[in-house]
């Protein structure tokens, strides 16, 4: 893991969302101690499956758009095409 400090623009919305994924999995917790129904669990544990996802998409692309650019620099249009590729690619992760 590297020690350096990244912070991008995205970084304060995936903080906002991981921390109400993190209440919205505590709300679950309180479900399955109160034996709700499995149904209304699974229902809640899927929304927070995507929540952790889109965030994670989220971090990605923007490493992707703002680390990979940084280290890449500009390249001649025939060399560009690769690198815009990968990035648009990586939206089907």
């Amino acid at each position: 893991m590297s020690d350096s400090k990244q912070t991008h623009t995205s970084h304060p919305a995936t903080l906002k969302r991981l921390r109400r994924a993190e209440g919205h999995l505590r709300g679950i917790i309180a479900m399955i101690e109160a034996g709700r129904s499995c149904l209304d669990i699974a229902q809640q544990l899927h929304a927070v499956e995507k929540a952790v996802g889109q965030a994670k998409r989220t971090l990605i692309q923007d490493h992707l758009d703002h680390c990979l650019e940084d280290v890449v620099g500009p390249l001649p249009r025939n060399q560009r095409r690769s690198i815009d590729e990968f990035k648009e690619i990586t939206k089907y992760l």
